[in-house]
Order: C-alpha cells, then structure tokens, then sequence
C-alpha cells in the first residue's frame, strides 16, 4: 500500500516544490463557470471478496473526467473509466471490470494560490465480471476442497449501482493545467459485501 500511495504521489511532487510564483500569477485566477477534462490513471483495490475468505486484489483502470465549477467553492463532473488489467484473488478468482460510469458533485477549497483539496459525493454504475482460474477449476473439481470463490463466478459486481466518493488534491502547474492525486471508494457491492476502492492520480485541464 505505501508503495502504491508512493508511486501516486509521484507526479504531485515537482509541484509542490515549485515557489508559488513558479506555478502561478500573482492574481489567482477564478474557477467559476470553468469546465475541465482529465485524463487519470487509477488503480483498484478490490477488498472483502467472498464471505468467508475475505481476500483482496488490485486490478488497473484508465479514467475520464469531464465537469464543471458551479461556482467558486463547488462542482459537479462525469466520468467514464475502463479496465486496463484484472485482478485476481489468491490465484482462484480473476476478477475483471469492463467499464464504470460515475456522477459527482463536490466541495474544492483553496489551501495556498496554487493548490486545493476537494471532497465529492455521488454514483457509479459499474460492469465487469468474474472468473474462476485454473487453480480455482481445478479446486472446485476436488469435492473435498471445493473453491471458497465458486459462487462469485458471475457477473461482478453482483449489484450494478452504488455510492461512490473521493477525496483528492490538485496542484496548479501552469495556467489552467492541474496535477491530481486523489483516493476513495469506487462501489460496494450489495450482493456480495466486496467493496472496491480507487486510487487516481492524473492531469486536469479548466477552459
């Protein structure tokens, strides 16, 4: 986990090293009535997969943001994301998920001229599916060790719509152009009690 949040991080901290007049004119300029677009990388962190075992796994997805400031203080965005890379639970459980679609609506505020925090709140819808491997199929063969993952094998997550929300942190880098590093929860899923959450870290572009 430290390396994950490291390797996110990573991005944001030329940035947070530059001087403030580096980064910025000396007029900060005003977000209200601005749109934006971002392009994020984010990677997934699904937990609490199945009843009994709990396990976990990381899988790897690509992010668009689309949105905009409903004034100086809030905003309300869309975004679209695709799989990348699956995950799979302790060699037995392939876990997949094909696309998400999430709406939002959020609170920024101003730390320094240069930088803010924000925290938004909203829905996902989400598909994917999962998969037994062929340690999993082989294990379920044997009814003396049947696979704990053997009812997951279905579409996943079970329920499509959940809440969703994130909290991140952008840094201004030239004019209109932002850094992000944000984390949160993607989905939990009513079905099955997995919960998947995600970390992004990306660029953002105001117009």
């Amino acid at each position: 986990m430290n390396k994950l949040l490291s390797a996110l991080a990573l991005p944001l901290a030329p940035a947070l090293l530059l001087p403030a007049p580096l980064v910025l004119a000396d007029e900060q300029v005003l977000r209200e009535e601005l749109h934006y677009v971002g392009l994020l990388a984010t990677a997934l962190n699904h937990r609490s997969i199945g009843e009994t075992t709990k396990g976990a796994a990381w899988s790897n997805a690509g992010t668009l943001v689309v949105g905009g400031h409903l004034s100086e203080l809030f905003h309300a965005e869309l975004r679209a994301g695709g799989g990348l890379s699956e995950g799979t639970v302790d060699g037995e459980l392939e876990l997949d998920i094909d696309y998400f679609a999430s709406w939002y609506i959020g609170l920024h505020y101003p730390v320094t001229s240069y930088a803010n925090v924000y925290g938004q709140f909203g829905f996902s819808h989400i598909s994917g599916d999962a998969e037994l491997t062929a340690k999993g199929l082989a294990r379920q063969a044997d009814p003396d060790d049947a696979s704990p993952y053997a009812d997951l094998e279905s579409k996943y997550p079970d329920s499509e719509f959940s809440v969703s929300w994130i909290i991140g942190a952008d840094v201004q880098v030239f004019d209109n152009a932002y850094l992000v590093l944000e984390g949160g929860r993607l989905f939990k899923d009513t079905g099955t009690g997995a919960n998947t959450f995600q970390f992004s870290s990306g660029v953002r572009y105001e117009f």
